[in-house]
C-alpha cells in the first residue's frame, strides 16, 4: 500500500488560519527566486504570486477601514492603508508565523541571509495572500487576512506617517496639487535572485527624488523618503 504523503505545511496552514485544498498553491508562494535559478527543474516561482497579493491584501484593507473608520477623509484612509501595508508591517507578521522556516530559497541566498530578510519575508506574505486567494477565491483570503492583520490593523496608534515616506508624500501632493506623485522604475541590475531596483519619483513642480531597495516597493519608500527630505518636510525613519 502506497503512504500518502504527509503535509509538510499542516502547522504553517493553523497559524494564517487557511487550509489548502491544493498544497502545491502554497509552496509556489514559498520560492523565492533563488530556489528557481538554482534549480532548473523548477518553472515557478513567486513573483507573479506576490503581484497580485498586494493588491488583494489592499483591497481587504481598505474595506476594514472603510467599514471600521466611517468619520475618517480619504486622506486619512489611504495613509492608514499604505502604513498597514508596509514591508516592515508584512514582515514583522511573517516573522510570527515563521514563515521563513517555509521558504524554499537557494544557496547562495541562504548563505547571506535571505531566510531572514524582511523584504523575501512580505513579498512570501504577499504571495501566500494570492495563493489562498487561488486556492479558495475571497472567503478563504478573509480568513488570512483575520487571522493576520485585523489585531494588527486595530492595535495601530492611528500614526499614519510612522515608516511610512510614501503616505506622507502622497498626502503632501494630493493637498497641495490634487494630485499625486509619479513613481518610475528607472533601472534593475543583479542577478535574478538578488535584483536591485532603482526608482524615481516625481512631483507635479518638477522636484524628484531617487531610492534604491531589493524590491519595487522599497526602492519607492527610500525615493519618498528622499524628497520629504529635499522639501524640508519632517519625514519619519525608513528602513528596508
Amino acid at each position: 500500500m502506497i503512504g500518502v504523503r504527509k503535509n509538510p505545511y499542516k502547522e504553517l496552514e493553523k497559524r494564517i488560519g487557511y487550509r489548502f485544498s491544493k498544497t502545491r498553491r502554497l509552496e509556489a508562494a514559498l520560492t523565492h527566486r533563488s530556489f528557481r535559478f538554482e534549480n532548473e527543474d523548477i518553472t515557478v516561482d513567486n513573483q507573479r504570486l506576490e503581484f497580485l497579493g498586494d493588491a488583494i491584501l489592499g483591497f481587504l484593507i481598505a474595506e476594514y477601514l472603510y467599514e471600521k473608520l466611517p468619520d475618517k477623509d480619504e486622506g486619512f484612509l489611504t495613509s492608514f492603508r499604505s502604513q498597514t501595508s508596509s514591508g516592515r508591517i508584512l514582515a514583522e507578521i511573517a516573522m510570527e508565523i515563521e514563515l521563513g522556516n517555509y521558504m524554499r530559497i537557494g544557496r547562495g541566498e541562504e548563505s547571506s541571509g535571505g531566510r531572514k530578510r524582511p523584504s523575501n519575508l512580505a513579498d512570501a506574505l504577499e504571495a501566500v495572500i494570492a495563493a489562498a486567494y487561488d486556492d479558495g477565491g475571497l472567503r478563504a483570503v478573509q480568513k488570512v487576512f483575520k487571522k493576520l492583520f485585523v489585531s494588527r490593523i486595530d492595535s495601530l496608534s492611528g500614526d499614519v506617517w510612522a515608516s511610512n515616506p510614501k503616505g506622507q508624500l502622497q498626502e503632501y501632493v494630493q493637498r497641495r496639487w490634487k494630485s499625486g506623485p509619479r513613481y518610475h522604475v528607472l533601472q534593475r541590475h543583479g542577478p535574478p535572485h538578488a535584483l536591485v531596483f532603482t526608482v524615481r519619483v516625481e512631483l507635479p513642480d518638477g522636484t524628484f527624488g531617487v531610492g534604491r531597495g531589493s524590491n519595487k516597493r522599497d526602492a519607492e519608500s527610500h525615493a519618498a523618503a528622499e524628497v520629504l527630505s529635499r522639501l524640508g518636510v519632517l519625514a519619519p525613519t525608513f528602513s528596508e
